[in-house]
């Protein structure tokens, strides 16, 4: 260990961007066995890991790179599945660069960071191909059930945590595969879609019950799910997209975020997709604008110059510096083709089908609340930018599940998420419980399986508490 000073940081290779811009692989490619243990070797093994403390998962990150570099794989995989539901998964889409990379004393002190995040999907990748990866096996099965609505991160978190200890499980969600924005909201070019589904197919093998294409409120009511099982999870996530308003919002031609990648994603699985045949969610040939900041834009960007756009421009409001989505991923987009427009808000839309954007050049004021500085007009600077296809990536907001699922007492706070217990998910109805986004509001996939797995240890300690008040 402590190679730092003598071994430089080392990503795994990337495609060339004119190579990797035509498909949908992933753009990075797999250490070799000797490369993950150089680059683990360099870890300093601090007596303080910040990498670990600012993980949400706290992950055993030193422990498992020194094992890496001393070449005990399988024991590196063991200590890193204890505490990540899916390690493989959050290697490849992490923002390391803002959480464990980015606190790394490594890094703090000029020699570059350990990579963190290629280590940790080389563990896992490996541990699949090796068979080390099995089944959930209980050794003994509990008569209490759970049923978790929602099949993305947060959910299966829960689901493999409470199965593992011999709970009956029933994942309820409204897709035709599970994994929620993990299978219809990221695109293949960073997270393949085998890697979810072999996930899946391992939870399903360990007795985990899916009930797919089942919207609850229309196939099934709220009520129904809760009397059927002994605690219930919500882990529905955020799907309600931020609208934009402004003269020719409503043209033709203006798309939201989560159709277009879900309809693109589709297609990635061999799926029929008429709104790709018909051009309505296809780039091809197209002067593509994409607004917003975050990684749901960056994913649009990628995803339109993949599809062969003629033109793919980002507006985002503020400047490269304040924006909220990775800056490796902006990195990534750039050298792909995409231009960005910094300090540039979209004031309305010409044409129907659109034509144009109407776009505002701005400047940073004051900071806000958040302590980011406030955008301003600069008055008389406002342009069109030629678009013919507009998609409008502004994030996300909860959908109203009071009203959606007649459960008035399912109590949500004034941004309109599940108002429950950051530490176990508890919401006031008794038995119910609530993890992932539509708790924090849009957020990280690794913050939903934080919370799926602290749900599931609340839940256990629940059923514990009754069978002992039952015992006496």
């Amino acid at each position: 260990m402590l190679k730092f000073v003598t071994v430089d940081r080392d990503m795994p290779t990337k495609r060339d961007a004119d190579q990797r811009n035509k498909d949908f692989n992933e753009i990075y490619a797999a250490y070799a066995e000797a490369k993950a243990e150089e680059q683990a070797s360099r870890c300093s093994q601090c007596g303080v890991p910040y990498c670990q403390s600012h993980c949400p998962l706290h992950n055993n990150i030193p422990d498992w790179l020194r094992l890496t570099a001393t070449g005990r794989l399988e024991e590196a995989y063991a200590v890193s599945q204890a505490t990540n539901t899916f390690p493989e998964i959050c290697g490849r889409i992490c923002p390391q660069d803002r959480l464990c990379e980015g606190n790394c004393v490594i890094e703090q002190s000029g020699h570059g960071t350990v990579t963190i995040g290629a280590v940790e999907k080389y563990i896992t990748d490996t541990a699949w191909e090796e068979g080390w990866v099995k089944p959930v096996t209980p050794q003994t099965e509990r008569p209490e059930s759970v049923g978790i609505i929602g099949a993305g991160p947060g959910g299966l978190a829960a689901a493999d945590m409470l199965r593992r200890e011999g709970v009956q499980v029933t994942v309820y969600d409204r897709y035709d595969r599970a994994g929620g924005l993990l299978t219809y909201g990221i695109p293949g070019f960073k997270l393949e879609k085998d890697v979810v589904m072999r996930r899946n197919e391992q939870l399903e093998a360990g007795g985990v019950k899916f009930k797919m294409n089942c919207e609850i409120g229309k196939d099934i009511s709220f009520e129904e799910i809760r009397n059927a099982h002994d605690a219930v999870i919500i882990a529905t996530g955020v799907y309600k997209s931020r609208d934009l308003q402004g003269p020719g919002s409503g043209a033709q031609g203006i798309v939201k975020a989560i159709d277009y990648l879900t309809a693109s994603n589709r297609l990635s699985f061999g799926d029929t997709v008429p709104e790709i045949d018909s051009g309505e969610l296809n780039a091809e040939g197209k002067k593509v604008v994409v607004i917003g900041g975050g990684d749901t834009a960056m994913d649009c960007v990628r995803t339109a110059i993949r599809q062969g756009a003629e033109s793919v421009k980002c507006l985002y409001r503020r400047d490269r510096a304040n924006m909220p989505g990775s800056q490796r991923e902006t990195q990534n987009a750039e050298e792909e083709g995409v231009v960005f427009e910094w300090l540039a808000a979209p004031n309305g839309f010409t044409g129907d089908p659109v034509n144009g954007v109407k776009v505002q050049r701005m400047r940073l004021g004051q900071p806000d609340a958040s302590g980011r500085q406030s955008p301003e007009v600069i008055e008389g600077a406002d342009y069109v930018e030629e678009a013919d296809l507009v998609i409008k990536a502004l994030g996300f907001e909860p959908e109203d599940l009071p009203t959606l699922w007649n459960q008035p007492e399912l109590e949500v706070t004034r941004w309109g998420t599940v108002k429950a217990a950051f530490t176990t998910g508890a919401t006031d109805m008794d038995g119910v419980y609530a993890v992932g986004d539509i708790v924090r509001g849009a957020s990280l996939v690794v913050w939903a399986i934080r919370d799926g797995r602290d749900c599931a240890e609340a839940i256990l300690k629940r059923f514990e508490n009754a069978k002992a008040i039952a015992a006496e």
